[in-house]
């Protein structure tokens, strides 16, 4: 049965009031909606970048984390009224927790700081993780204050949602909507982020399609879809290994992020963590510039933020299915490790070439270790011939699927995480030239 009882998804059946999002569609909102996107939280959101520095590469790519939010929000009402129809989901999540999911979709990125995830990428104990903050945004502030008086909501379930740190049935299930391999925040920030970018590469996979297999898995634990919406998730896995390969870790765009990290390593004993984390883009930007002032980190920081673009340029790129030694001696370390091979290396390429390279003027980028696709997904088919019956038969994607096995591993692992050498755009020409730079590196490698 539908749970029309929910204004906001009750509001999808009508015109609704609402608010309109690119590419052209209407977000409904409802008074409690309304609250939640009028409190300091959430309006941060709309004065900081999805995609970061990504914008530096692809111009169109200046849209707002609260946009996203909006599109989140609007496609967690969608499973939701395809999930209803389910059994299983029916019966175990009740009013209250689709409720609180549909809050938790609103307010996912509420922890978000600006350049979070590069930075967080260094693992630096003295910065904490995005998601550690989402508790104390929501108990005990002004949106947690709306969500118990107008949404009837205790703060700390919808963050447990967002952290994913439920254990119960319902919370369990929940947590596999808003973050799984086929979830709310992925199948919005795909096609959103491609369409600022202005690259088709995330906006082909079938969504619609994708929302019809939506169904609970074996189990009843998480989400699972039906073999209708497997060539859907084929695409989706696609358009997701495009997109980091083309968009998100363009070469350019990695240039830039091992400047903004250098330029933190460099400033962070002087940096102000707890207003940082709480800060919006321009507030952000000119707390680590005011830190980096008379440091080196003041040059890179000034090439990221400054009033004219300087980005370091690449001098070599290496993938592990070419060269695995080299790759496997940079990749995975701590950044501290890094800065330290980085540093050997200058000495080793400032001796070879008779000249003197100043600090910081080489950097090293290796992506996280984590595997960014992975798709560990359950697709439920039923034996061939039989139509509306017979005995379910659960299969993993992966399993089924050579295209996801590939670009989840081969391609994605062994291709698109390049380690990468760049140097200031003064000292490419001769680091560039260096003989036996592969040497070099491996040299410098060694601890």
């Amino acid at each position: 049965m539908p749970r029309r009882s929910l204004p906001e998804l009750a509001a999808l059946d009508v015109v609704p009031d609402g608010v309109r999002i690119p590419p052209g569609v209407t977000v409904p909102l409802t008074a409690r909606v309304r609250s939640l996107l009028d409190t300091a939280e959430v309006r941060r959101l709309a004065r900081v970048s999805q995609l970061g520095l990504v914008g530096l590469v692809y111009p169109g790519a200046v849209h707002t984390r609260l946009e996203h939010s909006l599109g989140v929000y609007r496609l967690a009402l969608a499973f939701l009224a395809r999930l209803d129809l389910d059994a299983r989901f029916a019966a175990t999540v009740g009013e209250a927790d689709a409720a609180a999911f549909v809050a938790a979709a609103l307010l996912h990125d509420v922890g978000h700081w600006p350049f979070c995830h590069p930075v967080e990428d260094m693992g630096l104990p003295e910065i904490p993780r995005h998601e550690s903050l989402v508790r104390g945004l929501l108990v005990g502030g002004a949106t947690g204050t709306v969500l118990e008086r107008e949404w009837g909501l205790d703060p700390a379930r919808v963050a447990r949602l967002i952290e994913g740190t439920a254990t119960d049935p319902a919370g369990r299930i929940l947590t596999s909507l808003l973050s799984g391999p086929v979830d709310v925040d992925k199948m919005d920030y795909l096609s959103r982020d491609s369409l600022h970018a202005g690259v088709p590469y995330g906006r082909h996979f079938d969504q619609d399609r994708l929302l019809a297999s939506l169904c609970l898995d074996e189990t009843g634990s998480a989400l699972a879809i039906t073999e209708k919406g497997r060539t859907a998730a084929e695409l989706m896995v696609f358009a997701r290994y495009v997109m980091f390969s083309e968009v998100y870790w363009h070469h350019a765009v990695r240039a830039a992020t091992a400047m903004l990290q250098r330029a933190v390593w460099i400033v962070r004993g002087s940096l102000d963590v707890p207003r940082l984390v709480r800060a919006d883009e321009a507030s952000w930007i000119a707390l680590v510039r005011d830190a980096a002032v008379g440091t080196p980190g003041e040059r890179l920081v000034d090439g990221l933020f400054g009033t004219t673009r300087r980005l370091f340029k690449r001098v070599a790129t290496w993938d592990s299915a070419h060269r695995p030694d080299l790759h496997r001696a940079l990749a995975g370390r701590p950044y501290a490790s890094m800065v330290a091979v980085s540093d050997r290396l200058t000495e080793l390429i400032s001796a070879r070439l008779g000249r003197a390279l100043s600090a910081h003027d080489l950097l090293i980028d290796a992506p996280p270790a984590e595997k960014e696709i992975e798709f560990r997904l359950q697709v439920c088919d039923r034996p061939e011939g039989r139509r509306g019956g017979g005995t379910p038969c659960w299969r993993r994607l992966e399993d089924v699927s050579p295209v996801v096995r590939s670009l989840a591993h081969e391609q994605f692992d062994e291709l698109v995480k390049r380690v990468r050498i760049f140097a200031a755009p003064e000292m490419v020409e001769a680091v560039a030239g260096c003989d036996g730079l592969d040497e070099l590196v491996l040299a410098a490698a060694v601890d």
